[in-house]
């Protein structure tokens, strides 16, 4: 900006394409000294007026954000100061007398108040968990310590989240130094890892991390107190500029898009009076917050380090980091075994999967399991879901049995469809067998009907009068009751990928149209925000009917855009979005249309959406969600003890909890039975509906849009792309 020429150019519809999934910023960004003068600013505002720009959209950290408020609140006098120079004239001081700003936090430390994710984190943590799965396996074959220093000068998000989602021994941040005497605590606690046979311990360290005197514990030093103290072979890995690279997640993608609209929006919608705002995300919202609010507060956590005051920098870094950090510290510290029978409560628990596999169910367990043993129940594992329980496959689980869980895809108890209706007898003999006094169950829409089912037979059977709680795991994500579901950001990952390197082949051979079949039963959820994450020009879903002539647009959309540079396609199609509009007949149709224009390719994705390892956001959605969940049940069974036993029958001891909007939130699941379409098994309303027109405006359809008081975006009318010659929001 401060340079001008050529580094300001105007851009096109195709200048932007196929940079989706690009890592980094292809536009460039640096530290630039010359704009924190008086004189860079003058010439930055020269630059502007010239070429008419009154509109900033600020992609950067707190720095960026601060030095783009000062700009703006400097424009009119640096306008006047020009005109006096005789660089402008009095009319362009007129003409351009306010400049609007629009800030969106591109930061992988997370590290800026306000926003619960800055974009660019997601990918960050992905490129650790690659890491530290890797180490795993070298680790798992000799005995060793790794010592992984991850980035974060002053905000140890990644640190925590990362050791959130391995499973490590011990994490170091800067907003929260280990007390006096850690050096013991941690070889204690390593060297019991050793004695139960656990081959491999990891340590992570934020390259900011501090003790309580804020004195830096770096990651040499912590190696060299194992070394020295406990004679273990010890590994440094610095992840460094890795943790910068690589494509951006699915998460990243979609949160990015979201804020660059809402950002357009919101420069569209400013006035001379609006304060400068930054784009942010709350919960599944896009939100709009004052800048310099939010500056101020980041600044503040820094403030509060400095000054030794860090339960309060834990408290302003928000409640997602503060969450993280009570969960981390509850799974992380086994009591020792001498504090335990104090606390021992009596109560039985036991734990299933439900439903078919999703990455993320074996954190949930883990979770489930480990703060079940600290709340003082004992904890059963149910191997093969409601079938396995009523064959009486059920069996006590310890701290010990869960380690390593969390980056394990699938689940390791095994996982059925089968409903518990049949079994009904079977599975109250073994619940009275095994004197359980709780049920936690974690799956998909079985899971919901199956606690449906038991809580109906509770007038028949005593022993399912117990507290029953139900976290939602499914890649289709289509549990009512909750936003998310775990499994399904792993899912999403899984097809961002294939389109991307599809799109590669595409652009191989020239003029190609793929159409890709997604999994989600009657639920759109992967189709839509896959076709979001990878840039598609269409996606075909259940809840959004479409006809012939809908597809005969789609086309007539495809063949004009092989005109243009960009000669490649990608349209995405959710499984049961169509009895009739079949994978099959949508590719030959597409196929006999562009004949002569483009050719065609099918792909069925399948199972692989259900494999692999699980995402960062669902090792630790996984653990969080799982974690609240126990501590329910443990409330519940205090409530519900009476004389010696445990008697719950009403509503609410039966609950799903789910993720709305920002917050967690436990629902009785009889209430929950007016928000379902039970023969499509989705929910009646789903948020992500809202994004519909989003994908459909940067697949260039010209769609008018409306915003409603949330800010949120709503679809309104979609035009056939003949009439789409401009691609302007």
């Amino acid at each position: 900006m401060v340079d001008g020429g050529d580094n300001i150019v105007e851009v096109s519809w195709e200048s932007v394409s196929s940079i989706l999934q690009v890592g980094g910023t292809v536009i460039g960004s640096a530290r630039c000294k010359s704009f924190r003068t008086r004189e860079g600013r003058l010439q930055a505002a020269y630059n502007l007026v010239q070429r008419g720009i009154t509109n900033l959209c600020v992609i950067g950290g707190d720095g960026s954000l601060t030095g783009a408020n000062l700009f703006r609140e400097e424009w009119s006098g640096l306008l006047e100061e020009l005109a006096q120079k005789g660089k402008i004239d009095e009319e362009a001081v007129k003409k351009y007398a306010y400049l609007n700003i629009v800030g969106m936090v591109g930061s992988i430390d997370n590290d800026f108040c306000g926003t619960d994710m800055t974009i660019g984190t997601d990918s960050a943590l992905h490129r650790i968990i690659e890491v530290v799965d890797a180490i795993m396996t070298t680790a798992q074959s000799h005995q060793r310590t790794f010592v992984l220093e991850v980035m974060g000068r002053h905000c140890g998000y990644l640190a925590l989240v990362s050791a959130l989602a391995c499973g490590a021994d011990w994490v170091f941040i800067p907003e929260y130094p280990p007390e006096e005497g850690w050096e013991d605590s941690m070889c204690v606690k390593l060297s019991e890892n050793r004695a139960r046979k656990k081959r491999l311990n990891i340590i992570i360290v934020a390259e900011g991390a501090i003790d309580c005197h804020n004195k830096p514990i770096t990651s040499e030093k912590v190696k060299d107190l194992v070394v020295q103290r406990l004679g273990f072979d010890t590994r440094v890995t610095i992840l460094g500029h890795v943790q910068r690279g690589g494509t951006p997640s699915a998460f990243d993608r979609i949160l990015a898009s979201r804020m660059g609209v809402e950002a357009v929006l919101a420069l569209l919608e400013a006035t001379p009076a609006t304060p400068a705002c930054v784009v942010s995300l709350s919960g599944n919202q896009a939100v709009r917050l004052p800048l310099m609010e939010c500056v101020q507060m980041t600044q503040e956590v820094q403030k509060a380090m400095d000054e030794g005051r860090f339960v309060e920098a834990v408290r302003l870094r928000g409640r997602s980091f503060e969450n993280n950090l009570n969960t981390y510290k509850l799974l992380s510290h086994k009591k020792p075994d001498a504090e335990l029978p104090k606390v021992r409560t009596n109560f039985n628990v036991a734990v299933l999967n439900v439903g078919a596999p999703a990455a993320g169910m074996n954190a949930a367990v883990r979770a489930a399991v480990r703060v079940g043993i600290t709340e003082g129940h004992k904890m059963f594992a149910v191997i093969d879901g409601f079938e396995g329980f009523a064959r009486g496959k059920i069996k006590e689980i310890s701290w010990g049995d869960v380690g390593g869980w969390t980056g394990q895809g699938g689940s390791i108890l095994g996982t059925k469809r089968t409903l518990p209706a049949k079994y009904l007898e079977k599975i109250a003999d073994q619940m009275r067998t095994n004197n359980i006094n709780a049920l936690m169950v974690i799956g998909g829409f079985e899971a919901y009907l199956g606690l449906l089912e038991l809580s109906a037979a509770r007038e028949k059977y005593d022993e399912f009068c117990v507290p029953m709680v139900m976290v939602p795991a499914t890649v289709s994500n289509n549990v009512p009751g909750s936003d998310f579901s775990i499994g399904a950001d792993t899912a999403l990952n899984t097809i961002t990928d294939t389109c991307d390197r599809i799109k590669q082949s595409a652009s191989g051979t020239k003029r190609r149209v793929f159409i890709i079949e997604t999994m989600g039963g009657y639920c759109g959820y992967l189709a839509n925000m896959g076709a979001l994450a990878a840039g598609a020009d269409a996606a075909y879903i259940f809840e959004e009917q479409f006809d012939i002539r809908e597809l005969q647009a789609n086309v007539e959309h495809l063949t004009e855009k092989m005109k243009t540079s960009i000669q490649r396609g990608l349209v995405l199609r959710n499984e049961n979005c169509n009895e009739n509009y079949t994978t099959d007949f949508i590719y030959q149709l597409y196929s006999e249309e562009g004949k002569g224009v483009f050719d065609c390719r099918k792909n069925v994705l399948g199972h692989m959406q259900q494999g692999g390892a699980p995402s960062p956001f669902d090792r630790n959605f996984g653990t969080k969600i799982s974690a609240k969940a126990m501590q329910w049940i443990s409330k519940k069974l205090k409530e519900t003890y009476r004389k010696g036993k445990v008697f719950a029958n009403t509503d609410d001891s039966v609950c799903l909890l789910g993720m709305r909007r920002r917050n967690l939130v436990f629902q009785p699941v009889a209430e929950l039975k007016t928000e379902t379409d039970f023969v499509h098994r989705i929910p009646k309303e789903q948020w992500w509906l809202k994004l519909r027109p989003l994908m459909k405006i940067l697949a260039k359809y010209k769609t008018s849009y409306d915003v409603s008081d949330s800010g949120q975006l709503e679809h309104v009318a979609m035009h056939s792309p003949k009439e789409a010659e401009t691609g302007a929001i």
